[in-house]
């Protein structure tokens, strides 16, 4: 199955992968890939809410709030079986192997073929998305401060 989507590279170390570019112009698929680097995040919301799948192969991330904030805006998402991003998607995104390229491009054919899985992993992502807020992290954070405090004093 061919999908005529474009394919949206967003980052501010896409430029570092000359490379990439190089594929794009030598395969003649500029019509279909696009370059954006860096975008402020009111940019990024109106992205997110118009891409039919948020892929996120990352190698290693602190916490992963890229994948959270694709769900918090209605996208589903493929991303990375290693790192913290199964921690915080849970059964909410399609994991994949970041080095293999056949297993990211099955996962992204499935969301896009099977409107199902897409419109379940919408619904599950929305949910996931709301387990994480900065009021409940700071709250938290609180708490084990105290904790620490009161088992300091005791």
């Amino acid at each position: 199955m061919l999908f005529r989507s474009k394919l949206v590279l967003i980052g501010d170390e896409i430029s570092k992968y000359t490379y990439l570019r190089r594929a794009v112009h030598r395969y003649q698929l500029h019509n279909y890939v696009r370059f954006l680097g860096y975008l402020p995040q009111e940019t990024l919301a109106v992205l997110y809410r118009s891409a039919a799948v948020f892929v996120f192969p990352s190698l290693y991330e602190g916490f992963g709030l890229p994948p959270l904030e694709a769900m918090a805006n209605g996208t589903p998402v493929v991303t990375s079986n290693v790192s913290s991003l199964p921690e915080v998607v849970g059964d909410a995104a399609l994991l994949v192997d970041p080095m293999d390229p056949d297993g990211i491009a099955d996962a992204i054919a499935r969301i896009l073929g099977d409107p199902a899985l897409r419109a379940d992993l919408v619904r599950r992502g929305h949910a996931r998305a709301q387990a994480f807020s900065w009021e409940r992290s700071a709250a938290r954070t609180h708490q084990i401060y105290m904790d620490v405090l009161g088992a300091a004093r005791g």
